[in-house]
């Protein structure tokens, strides 16, 4: 699926002609060879996002074209990847800044934009199959979905405040009409991302404690605000 190479701090997943679909930094669709996730440092903050990712990707002698760049706060050292039929995955997992949703809201506001913090999970889920829009779309909430299970079991949270997918599919590929979780490529998916999570999390982690609530984390939300819920028409 991808060739994969990691240098200063940055991981390359390449594949050539390459349809992507990122919900991160610069995202939307794109067609190019390759896609990066690229560690940042602690305080990152930087003015021009442009320059930044321009001159990460030169320091470590890669060449972007117009594919999707992610930022982590977790070293590439963390970075998994997971196979399975025509679906691979590859995930960092850092959970420093929590984003909780619970059911039992306790009122509230919706907040300001935070500034930018050095946590994150992104997941990268490529097949080898030819996806129309919709189903590369629909890729894209599989995984999600599967990321939210994996952190649920693992931290009890559903994510961060800062969680991106890349979703990526072969034009040239036997065609696919569909992603869903029923079909071979959704469930592929499914499996590579909750085994990626899982074993970047544990590679980060090991026996070290994470937060085990947002007031433990060093960053993070609870999302306590309601809102009004009504009968469409009505």
């Amino acid at each position: 699926m991808f060739n994969t190479e990691t240098r200063e701090g940055v991981l390359a997943l390449e594949r050539e002609e390459t349809r992507w679909l990122s919900t991160g930094w610069d995202g939307g669709f794109a067609e190019g060879d390759r896609a990066f996730n690229v560690t940042v440092p602690e305080g990152w903050n930087p003015d021009d996002l442009d320059s930044y990712v321009a001159e990460r990707l030169a320091d470590a002698d890669f060449e972007r074209e117009s594919g999707p760049v992610l930022l982590t706060g977790v070293a590439q050292r963390h970075a998994r990847v997971a196979r399975c039929g025509p679906v691979e995955a590859a995930a960092t997992v850092g959970v420093s800044n929590p984003a909780a949703l619970p059911m039992d809201p306790a009122g509230g506001s919706l907040p300001d934009d935070p500034e930018p913090v050095a946590g994150t999970v992104n997941v990268f889920v490529g097949t080898t199959r030819a996806l129309d829009d919709a189903a590369l779309a629909n890729l894209v909430a599989v995984a999600a979905e599967a990321k939210t299970a994996t952190l649920l079991d693992a931290v009890g949270f559903p994510g961060t405040t800062t969680d991106a997918v890349v979703a990526a599919t072969d034009p040239a590929g036997e065609p696919a009409a569909f992603s869903g979780s029923a079909t071979r490529v959704g469930a592929a998916a499914r499996a590579c991302v909750r085994d990626a999570v899982r074993a970047s999390y544990a590679s980060r982690y090991g026996d070290d404690d994470t937060p085990e609530s947002v007031d433990d984390a060093r960053h993070g939300v609870r999302t306590d605000v309601e809102s009004d819920v009504f009968v469409p028409g009505e």
